[in-house]
């Protein structure tokens, strides 16, 4: 149930339309997601910001969007799971790859490594152990890739976080339940 109203085009203000025009632009569409945080202009801006730099980074999106899958699953975040879902097919995942990492794994050591490091930062609330730090440099991640990999929970948290608690409706293709 959607318990914080999105803000649709025609009632905005200017400075929210031109949000939305930026978005639009970006990736041809409005998410519901966008048109619910812009009920806080800095949020809506925050969050776009926030996307541009993340994009710019050394993690490849294939990776960026695993971890977001997992962080999603795990926050209960079905609107999330379901953005995810879609953008992880723009980003090469096959059906198997997309469900592995949903479920916290992948048959890849290094990037399930990423993915369950992932998963112990959002479990511990960023007090993960100088082991596991040292864990992922093993296996070859340099320290940019791990801030970066911290930095893509943190991202991918804020969405969940907001949209579980906005109740935002998904205009998204739903995602198929883990246990279908």
């Amino acid at each position: 149930m959607q318990r914080i109203q999105a803000i649709e085009p025609e009632k905005a203000s200017k400075e929210v339309k031109n949000i939305y025009q930026q978005v639009e632009n970006n990736i041809g569409m409005l998410p519901n997601f966008i048109k619910t945080l812009a009920n806080a202009p800095i949020a809506a801006k925050a969050y776009i910001q926030f996307n541009d730099l993340v994009v710019q980074g050394v993690l490849p999106v294939s990776l960026r969007e695993k971890i977001s899958l997992r962080i999603s699953e795990a926050n209960g975040c079905s609107y999330c799971v379901s953005v995810h879902c879609t953008l992880s097919k723009g980003a090469g995942l096959a059906d198997e790859e997309v469900k592995d990492s949903r479920q916290g794994q992948s048959p890849d050591r290094k990037t399930d490594l990423a993915i369950k490091f992932a998963e112990r930062i959002m479990d511990a609330r960023g007090a993960v152990t100088t082991d596991e730090i040292d864990g992922l440099r093993e296996v070859g991640y340099t320290d940019q890739e791990i801030t970066e990999i911290i930095t893509v929970v943190i991202f991918t948290q804020f969405s969940n976080y907001f949209n579980n608690a906005a109740g935002t409706v998904n205009d998204f293709p739903k995602a198929v339940d883990l246990a279908a």
